[in-house]
């Protein structure tokens, strides 16, 4: 009983992990298909392919992404961005999304550096990232603090802390290693971690 016991625990160690990330995968391909598809799908009814939405999404970025290197074309683009940044309520909306996008997309790519944070009063230490390195612009009395997000176990939720720039230990761990460690609660394992 044992045995079989403990080949149905392996079985479910095995498989569940598998299946969902057959699942995510599957789910965000269904979810980026339909940007476009549910538009597309009426005019080709039943020619139309799975996946073609997403391929149409990708060459409407790329093809907007040349577009905006371009002197009219990127003239119009940043008349747009302007706009967007000057109505009340958008203009708050559009800045997030944007620095957010920035941050991990940009030249200046946020979460590239892992802190190490030693948490007030105690010796405990917490895992964060970078995601700041200029508050003087924000608030001028933060101008030696760095801001660090300490993303929360098992969710994508976390907290921002404004910290001395001489309390924060940067570490030389992979920021996607640090992310898993983070987010499965310390029960990841790497191979710098394994030696």
């Amino acid at each position: 009983m044992k045995s079989i016991l403990k080949n149905f625990i392996n079985g479910i160690l095995t498989i569940v992990p598998i299946i969902l990330v057959i699942y995510v995968i599957y789910k965000t391909f269904v979810f980026l298909d339909s940007i476009l598809g549910n538009s597309l799908r009426p005019y080709f009814k039943d020619d139309y392919i799975p996946g073609f939405g997403l391929l149409t999404t990708v060459i409407l970025i790329t093809v907007l992404g040349w577009m905006s290197t371009k002197y009219i074309t990127g003239k119009i683009i940043k008349l747009i961005d302007y706009l967007l940044e000057k109505i009340p309520v958008v203009k708050t909306i559009y800045s997030v999304i944007k620095d957010t996008v920035q941050s991990f997309l940009g030249d200046k790519k946020s979460f590239s550096k892992v802190a190490l944070v030693v948490i007030p009063g105690t010796e405990m230490r917490s895992i964060g990232f970078i995601t700041s390195e200029e508050l003087e612009d924000f608030f001028t009395p933060l101008k030696d603090h760095v801001a660090v997000y300490i993303p929360q176990t098992f969710q994508v939720a976390g907290f921002t802390f404004l910290i001395p720039k001489d309390q924060v230990e940067i570490i030389d761990v992979k920021a996607e290693d640090a992310m898993k460690f983070v987010l499965s609660g310390g029960m990841t394992s790497t191979s710098k971690q394994k030696s």
